[in-house]
């Protein structure tokens, strides 16, 4: 006879659904820092923040300049803003440059929390990295890199300004202007930004270094530490250094000989201050923002090497945005290249890849575009010369903050626009590109033909 087994078996209960948001991580990162943004501009708003009232957008402007480290203003800083209106601006700028995933990670890991395989997508587009195994030791590493770096900048700041100012304003200026250059950030205390401290070697050497190390790039700086010698570091970190050398040396020679006549720039000021204006002049346009000369008072060449560096800017995974040097060297060893018939570019023993080629033409294609858009609108919407459109536009996508005198008398629909540029220029016009066109797996292949080009 059989027998049945009876026993009762345990009821397979099916988990409850739980809500995910299923989004690219381009678009997660996108609406983190729009998140941010809409959050600072509530903030600016409250009682308190502000010595007089200001609109809403002109909230937004100063939130979207600060988170996407810009520095463009449509209101005077220093006088608008009440101590606590600068420091949430400071804490802006400081999420905005070393990015919400930074914080999102070292947060979640102190809270004992795990990183989802979306949140880690997301992070490695923040931080640009393609190693997920290293997103957690290197957001851990930009933190410390960035409190070092800041902590030395702002004990010399505040050692110069303790020299002339009372404690109390001596110690904000040096924690303002510290996070403003470290991030890129370009906001100043004073309506001239630093033109009062033109001759200073103290703050021309501070700020300029300040900028100048986040806007190398984290990982570089990682790579520098880790390894200590020039033959060991990774290609990228090679061409970052010796290319930074390079374009600012450039700039600081064509700076000093177009501007040394110059009776509005260097031609008043003595042999010290006049290396001094010119050094900070030609290394400030790659995103950093701060000037000590008038900008509307350079030679139209200057004024057109400016644009240039805003449009190259500074390094990946950095606090600086543009289409990044890499980017740039690698279309000018491309183009050159391809003049000699070589097939297989290469840098450093290293070839370049094609799919690296590729990314670094479809990333300025879409940022000239972009400008060109930019230009096109805002040459409609605002009165004035084309020199000055251009410069606006250029240094909102590039997220440098250099103005020849534009921003404060922008329309409405100006500063819409230039509010659109800052928060694509921080994101990355590639991140933009992918959310609009995600990949798509190609199943028909044609065969390749030859087309006239040129």
């Amino acid at each position: 006879m059989t027998r049945w087994n009876l026993q009762r078996r345990p009821v397979q209960r099916t988990p409850k659904s739980t809500f995910k948001i299923q989004a690219a991580p381009p678009l997660i990162l996108s609406l983190s820092f729009l998140g941010v943004i809409i959050f600072g501009t509530l903030l600016l708003l409250l009682p308190g923040m502000t010595t007089q009232p200001i609109s809403i957008s002109e909230s937004l402007f100063t939130a979207t300049s600060a988170v996407t480290v810009t520095g463009l203003v449509v209101v005077d800083t220093g006088s608008i803003f009440t101590t606590m209106g600068l420091t949430i601006i400071a804490i802006l700028i400081q999420i905005g440059g070393l990015g919400l995933m930074t914080f999102a990670v070292v947060t979640l890991i102190a809270l004992g929390g795990k990183i989802s395989f979306l949140q880690q997508s997301a992070i490695k587009e923040a931080f640009n990295q393609t190693d997920l195994s290293t997103l957690v030791s290197t957001a851990k590493s930009v933190l410390l890199f960035a409190f070092i770096v800041e902590s030395i900048g702002f004990v010399t700041l505040a050692s110069f300004w303790l020299q002339s100012k009372p404690v109390g304003e001596a110690l904000f200026h040096a924690f303002f202007y510290t996070i403003s250059a470290f991030n890129n950030a370009g906001f100043a205390l004073s309506a001239d930004s630093l033109s009062t401290y033109v001759g200073s070697p103290v703050i021309n050497i501070t700020i300029t270094a300040l900028f100048i190390v986040g806007g190398l790039g984290f990982s570089v700086w990682i790579d520098l530490i880790k390894k200590r010698a020039w033959q060991t570091l990774t290609v990228y970190s090679k061409i970052m250094i010796s290319g930074t050398v390079v374009i600012n040396s450039i700039a600081l020679l064509l700076v000093y000989f177009i501007e040394k006549d110059n009776p509005n720039t260097l031609a008043n000021l003595d042999g010290a201050s006049t290396f001094w204006a010119a050094w900070f002049q030609a290394v400030t346009p790659r995103t950093a923002g701060f000037n000590t000369l008038e900008i509307s008072a350079l030679e139209n060449a200057t004024t057109w090497l400016m644009l240039l560096l805003m449009f190259i800017g500074g390094g990946s995974m950095s606090t600086a945005s543009g289409i990044k040097l890499v980017t740039f060297i690698v279309l000018i060893i491309s183009a050159y290249s391809y003049l000699r018939r070589n097939p297989s570019p290469s840098l450093y023993g290293r070839s370049l890849s094609k799919e690296t080629r590729a990314k670094a033409l479809a990333l300025s294609l879409i940022s000239a575009a972009i400008t060109w858009i930019a230009i096109f609108f805002l040459s409609i919407t605002e009165k004035t010369n084309l020199l000055d459109t251009i410069f606006e536009a250029i240094s909102a996508l590039g997220t440098v903050g250099l103005s020849r005198g534009m921003t404060g008398s922008l329309s409405d629909a100006g500063e819409a626009i230039v509010i659109l540029l800052m928060f694509v220029g921080r994101l990355g016009p590639l991140t933009i590109a992918y959310i609009l066109a995600s990949p798509m797996p190609v199943r028909i292949k044609y065969p390749s033909d030859t087309l006239t080009v040129g």
